[in-house]
This record gives structure tokens, C-alpha cells and sequence, in this order.
């Protein structure tokens, strides 16, 4: 047998595909924004006279206003919980509010999908998950139930004046339609109704969400008292436009700032990205232009009331995230810092440089050093972008990779157009990267590096030679130039790191296309050479004989678990502790490690293996989560800081009192005689076992696959294997012509006076009750080898009583009501026919957030 316990990442683009479709979207709107800057660009100028002309005092006013504004979110949150009778205190409710406002900025429709973010410190308190959700939802309604109440006098007044246009009623119809909807839906979910039944019916899993929902009452005092802070939100609005009209030294109107606040909210409330950013600036301003304000005081009004009541709560929103630094974090905040700075050296090189600071530069360096410095932060601020992804992972390469750079960015920016803003920025990039180096611990590929270093100077190496004899020998009409040695050396190194060489302009097709595959050439070796930097560490995929033999040793002194033979089994890796005797088993998928029931050690060292095996799982960036772990072994996973998950019970039947006696036995009784009588008998075959049986039993194995449409799983149990098979004793149900009708197989187990088998299989055409008699005499046989009980394998799912979270009441409902989960019961009560003691068995993990990832990680690691 040929099993491979490799590890294989996911995918690059995979795995940050989110991260991908983020660049592609914040490239995109900065592209919009420096098309309005330069469309713009006379009117930028006279905001920027209004701006530096501007009241500070008022300025300041509108900012501690904003400070309020803030808070009095934080108290509309309170009373949304306390509607759905949830008290919390005004610090976590603002806290609340902080975040999830600062993350609907880089979420689809981020208003609403914020609402189901960070809710943990919350649940800390004792609110329950539903009591979240439900004081949310209530929360997000009023919020715009509270603009449509604003809306409908200004739009009535607006109507008189003439001021209104298609656009904004669209948008007021697209909000009565969306609260509307949500009135309606949450009656029918309330009452059962049509919304609740299709629900039901195309989601089933979704029942146990909406009992909770339903089960939770609105109270009167509280839903009054959050729609009245919501509309003091709304007039704090009008109030930031007044005070920026006031501030700008521009004629202040009421009215104006009611119907702009109100245009710009509804745009808001309808955009689909970037919390409006973009469409409430453009919306107000043209309401405001409408309104008989010139173009660059309406840009002033808006751009300084998006300052007070987005950008300040959105920067506070930043910071809220500091108040717990977590290792999440650290990682995170520097790698958005590298991507902004990838942004800036691009936007940087893109933009018309200032001509005072070139002149300047002149004096010092020339012109061809400028150009090439341009192209250089260009080429910088690319490789920015892509160091970002891998940053978030945590690759310590990837952090000198990114140091480096950021080295590069200072004296780029400051020989290109002496940029000290974009330079300083690089420092303070710098200053981020050291201070948080040692969250970037994960191994880079050693061999892969070499690897990429070597094909790139052999690349480097080839194309110069390419390159060089190219224009040397090249006719002279395809660039008019009739290339010395010295100038083909220096244009094949210019185009090798995509430099542009102004002097060298190609006359014809087959001169550009020389050009390209230079440029091709050295893109993709550069590209490689990046990638083979920054490559994970690559975890062995293949575990060899001599560790399994003495892993099976430390089976001998530690084991106690019928699971305990698969530990050894080929698909397995095998992880030692430096310090602690014992091992962990575990198989690899993606970027997690999955390992089998808890690590095999003494009681005493649990806790200390598991804490070394998370530090090798850090450091290799992987993520682990334990199946099957017994329950006298889950609090040395808990007090580590993991959760459990509930995922079945493993049965034992006690062989000294087990009996076929009794009116619950009856139908096994019943099964041992309708065998019987048909003229099968069983069979016990000691190790060492035939080769013409291993035949026959193979033709029933592959009869059972075929039938039941089932392929060979490992991991927590075996496959047929010809040589594990030959070396155990195999039990069969065969006919007087030694026709072999059933078999199973006994495996080791490593539990006190306890046996198991592994494979039970059958053919298609053998008799009803099979199973309980070949069970029956696997019974018998471990009896008489002085066996006290036997493990008859694990009912995943079954007895989960007492639900304690939302994942596992979800389970017991889909065990319960869900139709292809109906097997697990019919398993269950297979079992239950003799009577075992049943086990629980959990699932331990780290985050809340893996447990997406776990069924598809798991249906790959029981796969040969």
C-alpha cells in the first residue's frame, strides 16, 4: 500500500483571493479618485485656499461634535440590547459601534454585513449570540428607518423648490423598498410564514437559527429610546454640514445642510462598497451646486463634513483595534501599512512630480538618474503589493523582503522628486516592520531559494548574452542605431529590469518584439526569484519506517486508545517533541494540521505536548485542530486556550456481562438463527493469513465498495491493505462450499483489556442479520482470549443531549431533522442493540472562524 502523508498548500491565489479582490477594488477606486483630481485640479486649488482659509475654532467644534457623535451611537447600540432585554455598558456598545464601522468601509454592502462582526467581547457579558443578532438587526433598522422619517419633510420641501432630481428619488424609493422588506420578512419569520417556510425548506440548517430569532421579544421602551437617539444622529449630520459651511467661511443655511445631509445618507445607505466612499461625496456635492453654491465651496463642504463624521470615526475605528493588541493584529497592521505604501509609490510615479523640488534635485543628480529612480519606486511599489499577501502569513522571508523594500521606497522617493512625504512614510513602514519582526516567524524554503537564486543569475546570465549578441548584430535599420558592445551590454540590462530607455526607439515590429522578450524575460525571472524567496517552509510529507517503529515502542508504553493503531498507520506524519517522550499522528491539508485523538504521552506531559505542538505549527504557518479527542482529555486542551465541539460517541460492550438473553436481545437472537439456518457458519483465521484467503476476502471487499458506492477512507480508520491484513486475524461468515459471505479483521487496541476490529464488509447477496452474528463471534473469540470489552466504533453525531453553543445545536438538529443525516441514527441504533457504553468524543480547534474550513479540510485528510 502506497500512502502519501503530503502536505499540500493551498494555492496562492486560493488562499488570498479575498486579499486579490480587495487590491483589484481599492485599485480601482483609486484610479477614480486620481481621474477627479486631475479633472478637478482648478477647483482643488480654490478648496485649498477655503481650507486654509477656514475658522479653526468652528473646525475644532465640529470635531468634538464628532466625538459625541460617536458616543451617541454607542448609546443607540445600548438600548438596541436593551429592546431584546440585553444589558450593556455604553464602553463595549461604543467599542462595538468603532469596529464594525471602521470594517463596513471593506465589506459588500458593509452598512448591514458589518452588523455580524465582533460581537465576542459581547457574548463575554453573557448576551447570547440570537440576543446579538436579533439588537443588530434592530439597530441597523432603526437607522434607516430613522432617514426615511427625516427624508420625507425634506424631500416634500425639497419638491416645492425644485431641487430634487430622478437620482435621489430612486434612491428614497430604494430605502422604502429595502425597510419595507425587512418589516415584512421579519413578520413572516416571526409568524411562520411564507419567508419562514421557503427558508425551512431550501435551507433546512437554518431552522435552529431562526427558533432563536423568534423566540427573542422587542421591548417597547428600549426600540423607542434607540430610534430616538438614532434620529439625534441624524441631526448631528445636518449639524457637521452647518458647521463646515460655517467654518469655510460660506454662507450657512438650515435647510441646505438638512436636504445635503439627506441626499448624501441615502446614497450612502444604498452604495454597495467602501461605506459610500465616493458616492456620498459626489451626490452632495451636486446637491449642493443645485443649491447655488459654486463648485469649490460645495467640494469644501463636503470634503470637511466627510472628515468629521466618516474619517474620524473611521481613524478611531483603526485605533479601537489597539486597545487589545493581539498577534492577529500585528500581522495584520504591517501588512496593510506595506500594501499603502505599494499604493503611494505607485499613485507617486503616476502623478506629475513638483517642479520646484525636480529643479532642486537637478543640482545633485541627473536627469537619467531621476528617470531611473522613477521607474525603480514603480517597480518597488508593485513588488509592495504582492509582499502584502504573503506578509499576512506570517513568513519571516516575506519580512525581509518587505524591510528591504521599504529601504528601497526611502531613497527612491527621495532621488526621484525629492518626495520626503513618501519617504517619511517608508520610515514609519520601517519603524512598524521591527517593531513587530517577531510576528513573522513562519520558515521560508531554503532548497527552494537556492533554487531561485541560481535560475536567476543563470537567467541573468543567458539573457545578457541574448541580449548583448542581439543588438550587436542586429541590423541597424531596426533601431537606427548601430549597437558598440558596451551599449548592448547597457540597453539589455535596462530592459532586463524594465527600465525604459527614452533613446532607444525601436523603427519596426521585429525590433519591439526583441524588446519584449527581454522585458518578458526578466519579469518572470524577478517574478521567480520573489516567489523562491518568500516560498513557505515546505513540512516533510513522508514519515519512515524507523520512526513508525518507534513510534509503535511509545504505543507500547503511552497508548490506551482503540484509535491508537491507525497513529502508525501510512498516511500518518509523525511529530516528536524535543523535550517530552511521546508523539502526536497527524495528517496534513492546506495550511492545517489535523491531528488523530490527543498527543500519545503520559497523562502529566499533555498539556506541555500540546503547547510544543502548536509552537511547531506556528512556526511552519499551519493551523491545527485534534478529532476525536476522549473526553477525560479535554480540559488540558481547553486550559490551553482551545474550544470544543461535540462530534459523536464511541461504543464499548463489557464482554463479562454481555448475554444473548433477554427480550432486548431478541432480534439478535433471531438474526444468529436465520443465519444459521441458511448453512452459514464463521470461520477464525490466525496471523499468519493465506494468500487465497486474502483473494477471496478482497472479491467481498470490492463487492461491498462497489455496492455501496463507497471509496477506501483512512485517517481514523483503515482501507484494505494486503499486508496489515496478513499479519492480523480475520474472522469470516462462510457457506459449506467455503464461500466467504462477510468478514472483519481484528486490529490492535491499545486500551486496557479492550479489542476492536476494523473492516466489517459484506457481499451483496448474504443473509439479513450478518453483521450481528459475525459480531457475535468476534464476541466469543476476544472472551476467550481473556478480553474484558470490545469497541464497536464510533456514531458520529448521536447523543448530544444538552447543546452547549450554536454549532452544536446546529448539529443535533441536522442529526435530528435532516435527511441525509438520517444514516448516522440508523448506525446508532445498529449499535445501541448491545447495549455499549457510550463515550463522547470531541472536536478540539483554536478559532470560531476555522470550523468553516474543517468538513472540507477533513474530507481530504481520509482520503488515501
Amino acid at each position: 500500500m502506497k500512502l502519501s502523508a503530503q502536505y499540500n498548500p493551498v494555492p496562492f491565489i486560493k488562499d488570498n483571493y479575498k486579499i486579490i479582490a480587495s487590491y483589484i477594488f481599492t485599485l480601482f477606486f483609486i484610479g477614480l479618485g486620481i481621474w477627479f483630481i486631475q479633472h478637478e485640479k482648478a477647483e482643488l486649488q480654490q478648496v485649498k485656499h477655503l481650507v486654509l482659509t477656514s475658522k479653526w475654532d468652528w473646525i475644532t467644534l465640529g470635531i468634538a461634535l464628532s466625538v459625541v457623535y460617536i458616543f451617541v451611537h454607542g448609546i443607540m447600540y445600548k438600548y438596541a440590547f436593551k429592546a431584546v432585554g440585553s444589558e450593556v455598558n455604553l464602553l463595549d456598545s461604543t467599542m462595538l459601534y468603532l469596529k464594525r464601522n471602521f470594517v463596513s468601509v471593506f465589506l459588500p454592502a458593509g452598512g448591514v454585513s458589518s452588523l455580524a462582526f465582533f460581537s465576542g467581547d459581547i457574548e463575554k457579558k453573557g448576551v447570547t449570540k440570537s440576543q446579538i443578532n436579533f439588537a443588530s438587526s434592530i439597530y441597523g433598522f432603526v437607522g434607516i428607518l430613522s432617514v426615511v422619517v427625516i427624508a420625507i419633510p425634506v424631500f416634500i420641501y425639497a419638491i416645492f423648490k425644485g431641487s430634487i432630481g430622478a437620482g435621489e428619488w430612486i434612491g428614497l424609493i430604494s430605502i422604502f423598498v429595502l425597510i419595507g422588506g425587512i418589516y415584512l420578512i421579519y413578520r413572516s419569520i416571526a409568524n411562520s410564514g411564507k419567508v419562514y417556510q421557503l427558508l425551512v425548506k431550501y435551507i433546512p440548517s437554518v431552522e435552529v437559527f431562526l427558533a432563536e430569532f423568534k423566540s427573542n421579544k422587542i421591548e417597547r421602551n428600549g426600540f423607542i429610546w434607540t430610534f430616538v437617539y438614532s434620529m439625534l444622529i441624524e441631526i448631528i449630520g445636518v449639524v457637521h454640514i452647518y458647521i463646515a459651511m460655517v467654518a469655510l467661511n460660506i454662507e450657512p443655511s438650515i435647510i441646505i445642510a438638512t436636504i445635503s445631509y439627506v441626499v448624501g445618507v441615502v446614497f450612502l445607505i444604498i452604495s454597495p462598497f467602501l461605506r459610500g466612499l465616493g458616492a456620498v461625496e459626489a451626490s452632495m456635492t451636486f446637491m449642493l451646486i443645485r443649491l447655488g453654491y459654486s463648485e469649490a465651496a460645495a467640494v469644501s463642504v463636503t470634503f470637511l463634513y466627510r472628515f468629521m463624521e466618516f474619517w474620524i470615526p473611521m481613524l478611531l475605528g483603526a485605533l479601537s483595534f489597539l486597545v487589545k493588541i493581539n498577534k492577529l493584529l500585528m500581522r495584520i497592521v504591517p501588512a496593510l501599512m506595506i500594501l499603502a505604501l505599494g499604493i503611494v509609490n505607485i499613485v507617486s510615479v503616476l502623478t506629475p512630480a513638483i517642479h520646484e523640488r525636480l529643479v532642486f534635485l537637478k543640482n545633485f543628480l541627473p536627469i537619467s538618474a531621476i528617470a531611473a529612480s522613477n521607474y525603480f519606486v514603480l517597480v518597488v511599489g508593485l513588488f509592495l503589493l504582492v509582499t502584502a499577501a504573503f506578509m499576512l502569513r506570517g513568513l519571516k522571508m516575506a519580512w525581509y523582503f518587505a524591510l528591504s523594500l521599504c529601504v528601497f521606497s526611502l531613497f527612491g522617493n527621495l532621488t526621484k522628486a525629492f518626495d520626503y512625504e513618501e519617504a517619511l512614510y517608508s520610515v514609519i513602514v520601517i519603524i512598524g516592520l521591527i517593531a513587530s519582526r517577531k510576528e513573522y516567524y513562519v520558515k521560508h524554503n531554503s532548497r527552494l531559494r537556492f533554487i531561485g537564486i541560481q535560475t536567476t543569475l543563470l537567467s541573468v546570465v543567458a539573457v545578457v548574452l541574448y541580449g548583448t549578441i542581439g543588438f550587436y548584430f542586429l541590423d541597424a535599420k531596426h533601431f537606427n542605431v548601430d549597437f558598440g558592445i558596451l551599449q548592448s551590454i547597457k540597453y539589455t540590462l535596462e530592459n532586463f529590469v524594465l527600465i525604459d530607455s527614452s533613446d532607444l526607439m525601436p523603427q519596426d515590429a521585429f525590433a519591439r518584439g526583441f524588446l519584449y522578450s527581454i522585458n518578458i524575460s526578466g519579469f518572470l525571472s524577478v517574478a521567480f526569484l520573489v516567489y523562491t524567496l518568500i516560498r513557505p517552509y515546505i513540512i516533510k510529507d513522508t514519515t519512515d519506517a524507523e520512526e513508525f517503529d518507534w513510534a509503535r515502542t511509545q504505543l507500547d508504553q503511552y497508548g490506551n486508545s482503540a484509535m491508537d493503531y491507525f497513529k502508525t498507520y501510512p498516511d500518518k506524519l509523525i511529530y516528536r517533541s524535543p523535550d517530552l517522550e511521546g508523539f502526536i499522528s497527524y495528517r496534513i491539508a492546506g495550511n492545517f494540521a489535523v491531528v488523530l485523538e490527543s498527543p500519545v504521552t503520559a497523562p502529566e506531559n499533555l498539556k506541555a505536548f500540546i503547547k510544543s505542538f502548536d509552537k511547531y505549527c506556528f512556526e511552519s504557518g499551519m493551523k491545527s485542530f485534534y478529532y476525536r479527542v476522549a473526553e477525560e482529555n479535554v480540559d488540558a486542551f481547553t486550559q490551553s486556550g482551545k474550544k470544543r465541539l461535540f462530534l459523536g460517541q464511541e461504543g464499548v460492550v463489557n464482554l463479562t456481562t454481555f448475554t444473548l438473553d433477554g427480550g432486548n436481545r431478541k432480534s439478535i437472537r433471531n438474526a444468529l438463527k436465520k443465519v444459521g439456518e441458511k448453512g452459514y457458519h464463521s470461520k477464525i483465521y490466525e496471523a499468519p493469513v493465506k494468500d487465497g484467503l486474502l483473494q477471496k476476502i478482497k472479491s467481498v471487499s470490492d463487492e461491498w465498495l462497489a455496492e455501496t458506492e463507497r471509496e477506501e477512507i483512512v485517517f481514523s480508520q483503515g482501507m484494505f491493505d494486503w499486508e496489515e491484513l496478513k499479519n492480523q486475524t480475520i474472522i469470516t461468515v462462510e457457506n459449506s462450499e467455503e464461500k466467504i459471505v462477510a468478514f472483519l479483521n481484528i486490529i490492535p487496541d491499545y486500551a486496557k483489556g479492550e479489542g476492536t476490529y476494523d473492516l466489517i464488509r459484506k457481499t451483496a447477496d448474504a443473509p439479513n442479520g450478518v453483521i450481528d452474528f459475525i459480531l457475535v463471534e468476534l464476541f466469543k473469540h476476544l472472551k476467550e482470549k481473556g478480553y474484558t470489552s470490545v469497541n464497536i466504533g464510533f456514531a458520529p453525531l448521536s447523543g448530544l443531549n444538552d447543546p452547549k453553543n450554536l454549532p452544536e445545536r446546529s448539529l443535533k438538529f441536522a442529526y435530528e431533522k435532516i435527511k441525509s443525516f438520517s444514516h448516522y441514527k440508523g448506525l446508532r441504533d445498529a449499535k445501541d442493540k448491545f447495549s455499549p457504553v457510550w463515550h463522547n468524543k470531541y472536536l478540539i480547534y483554536a478559532q470560531d472562524y476555522d470550523l468553516i474550513q474543517i468538513p472540507a479540510v477533513l474530507s481530504k485528510v481520509i482520503k488515501p
